[in-house]
């Protein structure tokens, strides 16, 4: 089995960070979120991986390499335009061969890997795997529907009303079959190949989709609120630890990890929180489901549930909360400005100030 991870996306509502940096390296707990992607296609014991890229190719390709750093051969496959996911799967159909292949949104993260998908799929050899959950607002997800008895019985893509809460989520497995269905559609009003049509085509042929419903955690990391909740789902499970050095005036309550070359100085902070190699925290307050990258510093201010990438310097504020910071970021409080009272005043006047 083979794997195709789509890394091409502008990632348009993680903007203004994504107009200098590829979304899918939009780090969670200081890791960028197509790492845990990688990690999990080569846990499940998939080598071959073909990487859709676009306009950030060049920041994938540095950041990911040949690949061999998780276990993986990997091969570039370039998209000029973001033109649908099935798209994506007829512009890699070269690499593909006729394999069985996995196709991993790169921009998602899921908590627990995809090996027991992966040996349910190779267990009951569906023409399709489809993961599915539950969502508050479907309509901005694709959505499957499904009989009582739990087979899939239609797909829609952010449909203005959906039929059901049950989103796809961005992990699928394919046999060869699905070749065939994305030459078989027509671009949508968006003007996209939509991987839900060619499903829905399988499914008009009486191909089988089998869905697997998850109750894990899940998360399309495309907006600040998911990053955020990311994030704060992998610091809960950090592994707590001190490989910098913490000052005897500072306080660590519950799960920090201080990493190699970073300092806490004065400071108190309260986990789950991360603080990444050769940062400084002086005078100040870090609060829980935060992550600090490399290279920062937090000094006089307060700050927590955020994410601050790395070379960035907070001086002097309170309180910062729920945010994503990027790199090279001063954030410090305005100047002041001088305060003056003008006059124009006739004869015999009198003027009370407060002082």
């Amino acid at each position: 089995m083979k794997a195709l991870v789509l890394a091409g996306g502008a990632g348009t509502r993680l903007r203004p960070i994504t107009h200098t940096s590829a979304k899918q390296l939009v780090p969670i707990a200081n890791k960028p979120v197509l790492f845990y992607g990688l990690e999990a296609i080569a846990d499940a014991g998939i080598k071959e991986v073909g990487i859709i890229v676009g306009e950030t190719a060049a920041e994938i390709e540095q950041a990911v390499g040949d690949g061999a750093d998780f276990g993986l051969d990997v091969t570039y496959l370039p998209q000029p335009q973001p033109l649908g996911l099935a798209h994506a799967v007829l512009i890699a159909r070269d690499f593909l061969g006729d394999d069985d292949f996995l196709m991993y949104l790169g921009d998602n993260f899921i908590l627990g890997g995809i090996s027991a998908l992966l040996d349910e799929f190779r267990t009951h050899r569906p023409d399709v795997q489809l993961m599915l959950t539950r969502v508050s607002d479907p309509s901005s997800y694709g959505v499957a529907s499904l009989s009582e008895e739990g087979r899939v019985t239609g797909l829609e893509e952010k449909p203005a009303r959906p039929r059901s809460d049950l989103a796809v989520v961005g992990v699928y497995l394919f046999s060869p079959v699905v070749h065939e269905a994305v030459r078989a559609i027509a671009p949508s009003d968006r003007g996209e190949l939509e991987i839900t049509d060619a499903l829905q085509w399988l499914l008009d042929q009486g191909r089988d989709i089998r869905p697997t419903v998850i109750t894990g955690y899940w998360k399309d990391t495309g907006n600040v609120a998911d990053m955020l909740e990311a994030n704060r789902c992998v610091l809960e499970v950090l592994e707590p630890g001190i490989e910098g050095f913490v000052s005897a005036d500072s306080e660590l309550v519950g799960r920090v990890r201080v990493c190699e070359g970073a300092e806490v100085h004065g400071s108190r902070i309260v986990g789950p929180a991360l603080i990444g190699a050769g940062s400084a925290i002086v005078d100040s307050y870090v609060g829980p489901s935060t992550a600090i990258a490399e290279n920062c510093r937090i000094e006089d201010s307060e700050i927590e549930f955020s994410i601050v990438l790395n070379d960035s310097a907070i001086t002097g504020i309170r309180r910062i909360g729920a945010s994503l910071i990027g790199c090279h970021v001063v954030v410090a409080p305005a100047p002041r400005v001088p305060a003056a009272h003008r006059f124009v005043l006739g004869d015999h006047s009198k003027v009370q100030i407060s002082s």
